[in-house]
């Protein structure tokens, strides 16, 4: 019987210290007067979007990266006009925040999620 207890400690232990899954927590921001139509971001394997960022609103997706590669931001404005801006460079097991704000003039990316070692 005093087994089952030091089991029950070990188990919470490895589940508190034992893995950590590296992700990037990402929120695209239109600080614009006019809505976005389509919005695209494109990163190391996969790609997120939405179909509308009204003026003001934010977006918020979590991801993980797998294999290396540059960003990309792809959106259609209101008057259907298309734009791109490059991004960062993430490897895999990149991890961190990343704000991307779309301005009038702009494009701002930052910071760059980075790959954190020692796990």
């Amino acid at each position: 019987m005093r087994f089952l207890p030091a089991l029950a400690l070990l188990t919470s232990l490895t589940a508190a210290t034992g893995c950590h899954s590296a992700y990037v927590e990402a929120t695209v921001s239109n600080r614009t007067n006019k809505p976005i139509e389509l919005l695209e971001v494109d990163y190391p394997s996969a790609s997120f979007g939405t179909q509308n960022l009204a003026p003001g609103a934010d977006f918020h997706y979590r991801f993980k990266v797998l294999g290396s590669g540059r960003m990309k931001l792809l959106y259609t404005d209101s008057a259907h006009q298309d734009h791109k801006s490059d991004g960062p460079f993430l490897k895999e097991g990149a991890e961190g925040t990343l704000a991307i704000t779309i301005t009038l003039t702009e494009i701002n990316w930052q910071p760059a999620p980075t790959v954190t070692t020692g796990r």
